[in-house]
């Protein structure tokens, strides 16, 4: 492995983005909401649409595109929240420090944009995914919703959020946030 390097996307890459949603979704269909059967035939506006909607970072190993989370904005009223979601890496890199980096890449995005706070949907019953976030810093909540895209085995299923506070007073989320 060489050095992982991340890198934001810019709108005229949405074909990068495509290729890395699909494999994404074809390598875990039970962490994503949606199927790379539904996307696979959407079209150029479709992407472009995502990528002016979101930001879309990638993580690199030399030349080949091995992870993506994406950043999206979630504000309220009360406060800018932004979301992250859509981490995925490449299996045969996964405890390697490459969802550390994305997150870390997601997280310098949302302060630069000035959100406030960071939302990150976990699956209840992914204590991975929980342990990962809660040990980069996001905090559990009581927020709960459920699974989104729930199959007939998944439909009980629920996701808590978790909050990553990226202002001065980081004890301080209003409940809007959570909504």
């Amino acid at each position: 492995m060489s050095e992982i390097t991340i890198r934001a996307l810019g709108t005229d890459e949405w074909e990068t983005y495509r290729s890395v949603r699909l494999s994404s979704l074809e390598e875990s269909p039970e962490a994503f909401a949606a199927s790379a059967a539904q996307e696979k035939d959407y079209d150029e506006d479709f992407w472009r649409t995502r990528l002016e909607r979101s930001r879309r970072l990638i993580a690199q190993d030399g030349d080949d595109i091995v992870g993506v989370v994406s950043v999206g904005d979630r504000s309220t009223d009360e406060a800018r929240v932004g979301e992250l979601f859509g981490l995925w890496v490449t299996p045969r890199l996964r405890g390697q420090g490459v969802a550390w980096k994305l997150v870390e890449a997601g997280v310098e995005k949302a302060k630069q944009e000035s959100y406030k706070f960071l939302l990150y949907w976990v699956g209840t019953d992914n204590g991975r995914a929980v342990a990962f976030a809660s040990s980069f810093g996001f905090r559990p909540t009581d927020s709960r919703r459920p699974m989104k895209g729930a199959t007939q085995d998944t439909q009980d299923d629920d996701e808590m959020a978790m909050v990553y506070p990226l202002g001065d007073d980081p004890s301080s989320v209003p409940s809007s946030v959570l909504d």
